[in-house]
């Protein structure tokens, strides 16, 4: 049935594997009459929506088909005229997505807004490859940073983050990474663990793993880009620790257990 109630959903679509996304992300998406999203969102979480007019809006680097003002006036002209709006973004709308924005501007316009949390990239990207941003004994908090804030500069809070012992995670940061690397050394952490993801959870997935001093050579040689997470922590030590126990224990067989 036709939803003809002009209502904007601001939804997560996750970090990139179509698995990823939620049921609730799914439901508002079979609801949709209209889907504005975004240039890291998986295509394929579109079949979702198949009576829905799908609109592409987002943002690459030397490339932007519609600013941010064009698309908050889009989506509140696409609410008007067709009800239901469901802007899908990568990972989740309120880490770094501007979900919140786009929620305001349509709620000063008289739509109804809700919003669909998702998996975010932060958390999800460096899990998938075994590295925990918390770890009893290695790192009890962890820092989520935008590599480049709105002036395209690197945010301060990566040098009040190099000076604790958190894991630092930084998104959107690849094109500032000889700034970052410097913030770490002139904290005496050059020997610091840093593992840098690409494509994070898709089939062309590329990870770079060196310290605070390699990290900047094994990204050259590996050709990593955006996008990408940045992971700075002891932490990143777990994947090598439990790549070599699977590896062990595979090669012994399962060991029986040793009673309850």
């Amino acid at each position: 049935m036709f939803n003809s109630i002009p209502k904007l959903t601001v939804v997560g679509a996750g970090p990139g594997d179509e698995d990823l996304i939620t049921l609730k992300a799914i439901n508002a998406l079979k609801d949709a009459n209209i889907v504005l999203y975004d240039a890291l969102v998986n295509p394929m979480l579109l079949k979702h929506a198949p009576q829905a007019e799908h609109i592409f809006v987002g943002k690459r680097k030397g490339y932007q088909r519609f600013s941010q003002k064009e698309i908050n006036e889009l989506i509140v002209e696409k609410a008007v005229n067709f009800g239901h709006v469901v802007r899908l973004k990568g990972g989740d709308p309120f880490v770094f997505g501007r979900g919140a924005e786009e929620m305001e501007y349509a709620s000063t316009r008289g739509l109804d807004t809700a919003v669909v949390p998702g998996v975010s990239s932060s958390l999800s990207v460096p899990a998938l490859q075994n590295i925990p941003l918390t770890k009893r004994g290695s790192s009890e908090s962890f820092w989520v940073i935008t590599g480049t804030t709105k002036d395209l500069s690197l945010s301060k809070d990566v040098a009040l983050a190099s000076q604790s012992n958190a894991t630092v995670v930084i998104l959107m940061g690849m094109s500032k990474l000889p700034e970052i690397v410097t913030l770490f050394k002139a904290a005496g952490k050059s020997n610091l663990p840093v593992a840098i993801i690409q494509n994070g959870t898709m089939l062309q997935e590329k990870i770079a793993i060196g310290t605070v001093a390699t990290i900047v050579k094994e990204v050259a040689e590996k050709e990593i880009a955006n996008p990408a997470v940045i992971v700075l922590g002891t932490v990143v030590n777990h994947r090598k620790e439990i790549m070599n126990l699977q590896k062990e224990y595979a090669t012994v067989g399962l060991r029986p257990s040793s009673g309850i």
